[in-house]
């Protein structure tokens, strides 16, 4: 399917996982390539739950990057085929599309590659893309992305 456009703003990102409410997470702790990404229960403190979706580049079609709403420089990397956020330079940020499913939205990474979230708790992965619930995802866009 080809790519759909996103609305630049401050999103909370749902995971389709059986069961109650699980969003997209930053953990608290760095390993090797950053924090690792995982989905989780809606958290009380949404600063690791609210991430900035805007296009890597001010031209039309331009694929997105994904950052921390809550900090100026961390955002999004792929590494070893599992999600992370990381104090990086833009450029090095993961860039994304998205793609509309059953359900929700398919986000691929540059290489056509699926965002998949095995269960709550797990670090989300990147694969080759099927048609699963554990790569469907709703975006919840919670403002803009000039607003408190």
């Amino acid at each position: 399917m080809p790519p759909i456009p996103i609305r630049p703003g401050i999103y909370k990102i749902h995971a389709h996982i059986i069961g109650a409410s699980s969003l997209v997470t930053a953990t608290e702790h760095a390993v090797k390539h950053g924090a690792p990404v995982i989905v989780d229960r809606l958290n009380p403190l949404p600063i690791e739950q609210e991430w900035i979706i805007e296009p890597a580049e001010p031209v039309p079609g331009s694929p997105y990057v994904i950052r921390l709403a809550s900090h100026d420089t961390a955002g999004l990397v792929i590494a070893e085929d599992k999600l992370f956020v990381n104090n990086v330079s833009r450029a090095e940020l993961a860039k994304f599309t998205f793609e509309g499913v059953l359900g929700g939205v398919k986000i691929l990474n540059e290489k056509g590659l699926a965002l998949r979230a095995g269960h709550r708790g797990a670090q989300i992965e990147v694969v080759p893309p099927k048609p699963e619930f554990q790569e469907t995802w709703t975006l919840e866009h919670a403002r803009g992305i000039d607003q408190d």
